[in-house]
């Protein structure tokens, strides 16, 4: 299992939907990349660069996260991503 350190996150995004809302079967091609992923393991925080920050994201999490930030990972044959915890932009409820 990857687990995080200081103030990261590890994350894998949520499969986009193959239709919009009004029925219309999207190519592969034309699908956006989705911004929602869920939270798997969480850093412990402490002191990152000289200052002390707190954990407020939490494993299960439902998470809207930065388009470009963090760093692919492929563990396993899965692919996840380790983003700061700064990069998550809002927890959906």
């Amino acid at each position: 299992m990857i687990k995080p350190l200081a103030d990261r996150v590890l994350i894998k995004m949520k499969e986009s939907e193959e239709t919009t809302k009004s029925g219309i079967i999207l190519s592969s091609g034309s699908k956006e990349k989705p911004q929602i992923a869920e939270v798997l393991a969480v850093g412990p925080g402490g002191e990152v660069d000289g200052k002390e920050v707190k954990m407020y994201i939490k494993k299960g999490d439902n998470v809207i996260v930065n388009k470009y930030a963090g760093t692919e990972v492929k563990y396993e044959g899965e692919e996840y991503i380790i983003v700061k915890q700064s990069d998550i932009l809002a927890v959906v409820e």
